[in-house]
């Protein structure tokens, strides 16, 4: 508690984020309105207030409703194709790192490889292949933001591996995968947890990005990059079908952030 009372960014980003996370959770008690089934062209289009907080869309959904589900897509895909960059990018980063000599060009060398490639421009890549789906985006946002993650493992790696304790367990006879899981992984995870919690954020805006070119989560889920693609032809006539889906990502993808510029802070010696 002290942490978190000293550490304001730290602070604030956890609260947003957990009550982000709680909304998801309990979108089904929370949400007043199924998010697709409930539609009545009845009540197309109309502005908020009343029995529509956010008002509704053009087939008369619920906007609160759908955004609130919404927060289900965007944080699914958040944090399960950063778990998998993380998987990735900390194996190949360990592995560089420890084993080093040629193993190690190579990975570094497919890494910068990957880096010079912009992530939105390799994910569209992939899905053309794959094909618009939910599956398609995991396979494709998990695939293309672990050379960060790896970066940072390898660098941790090779400051640790020369330690007078790694060089204490390599002459009682342990195996190199021992070492690395239970010496050098558990020292190295600080760093590693502040880039998954940026990862998180930049998954979350790529597949709004996605989705808002129409080849990511498809109608009728209530992503929000989708929502925002559908109000963008009646942002003169009712704003609200942009304004709430793009506030929603912003207080999220703010949360995550200031979270992780948290987590940075706490980690990073020079800071205590």
């Amino acid at each position: 508690m002290k942490v978190f009372i000293k550490n304001k960014q730290l602070l604030i980003g956890s609260i947003i984020t957990g009550a982000v996370i709680l909304i998801a959770i309990f979108a089904p008690f929370i949400a007043p309105h199924h998010p697709v089934d409930d539609a009545n062209l009845l009540y197309a289009l109309e502005p908020p207030g009343g029995e529509f907080l956010l008002g509704t869309d053009r087939q008369g959904r619920c906007q609160l409703s759908r955004i609130i589900y919404g927060a289900r897509i965007s944080l699914l895909i958040g944090f399960v194709t950063q778990g998998l960059n993380t998987i990735i990018g900390t194996s190949l980063g360990l592995i560089a790192g420890f084993v080093g000599g040629k193993v190690d060009d190579l990975i570094m060398n497919f890494t910068n490889i990957m880096l010079s490639i912009p992530p939105l421009i390799l994910a569209l890549t992939i899905l053309a292949i794959l094909g618009p789906s939910l599956l398609s985006i995991f396979i494709a946002l998990g695939l293309t933001l672990w050379t960060y993650t790896c970066r940072v493992a390898r660098a941790q790696t090779l400051s640790f591996k020369e330690k007078e304790f790694v060089e204490a367990s390599r002459s009682l006879g342990l195996s190199r995968i021992k070492i690395v899981i239970r010496h050098i992984l558990p020292n190295i995870f600080g760093p590693l947890l502040v880039i998954a919690t940026f990862g998180v954020a930049t998954a979350i805006l790529l597949e709004a990005s996605l989705s808002f070119l129409g080849i990511g989560t498809q109608p009728p889920a209530p992503s929000w990059g989708t929502m925002l693609s559908r109000g963008r032809d009646y942002i003169y006539s009712a704003p609200w079908l942009m304004i709430y889906p793009g506030l929603a990502l912003l207080i999220t993808v703010l949360g995550v952030n200031l979270m992780g510029d948290g987590l940075r802070d706490y980690w990073d010696p020079r800071t205590r």
